[in-house]
């Protein structure tokens, strides 16, 4: 009885958790752009999910003030603009270019180059060193 105990919570915590995240809009045009726009907005405290896979409260709230949004008229560019005034660039998955982003941007590169630096770095000093068969 034990040994089916933990799948039966589990399973009902997963159909909890997929019926938090059922609403959306009847009409299909709607509700496939208020999917598109909730997966495009990161969860300020999950940060790795978008308010669309966050299963928490702060999530939930977002998704339901989207949907307010979207029920009033407001256009997905509107809706975007009121969260990053309000939450900043980093609620976007595609932040602006400015500069206090430019490092969001750079970084990917610079890490890039520098392990590039690095390599070769450690590439040059193990070339120089002599080998096994030139000591003796």
């Amino acid at each position: 009885m034990r040994s089916l105990l933990l799948p039966a919570v589990l399973l009902l915590g997963i159909s909890a958790t997929s019926l938090a995240q059922v609403e959306g809009f009847d009409d299909p045009e709607e509700n496939a752009r208020y999917r598109d726009l909730i997966h495009s907005i990161r969860c300020m405290k999950c940060q790795n999910q978008s308010i669309a896979d966050s299963p928490i409260d702060v999530a939930a709230d977002l998704r339901r003030e989207v949907r307010e949004m979207m029920a009033e008229g407001q256009s997905d560019d509107a809706i975007k603009s009121f969260l990053i005034s309000r939450y900043g660039d980093f609620i976007s998955y595609n932040p602006p270019l400015k500069p206090s982003t430019w490092l969001l941007w750079a970084g990917p590169g610079l890490l890039l180059l520098g392990g590039a630096f690095v390599f070769a770095r450690v590439l040059r000093v193990r070339m120089d060193q002599p080998l096994d068969e030139e000591l003796d």
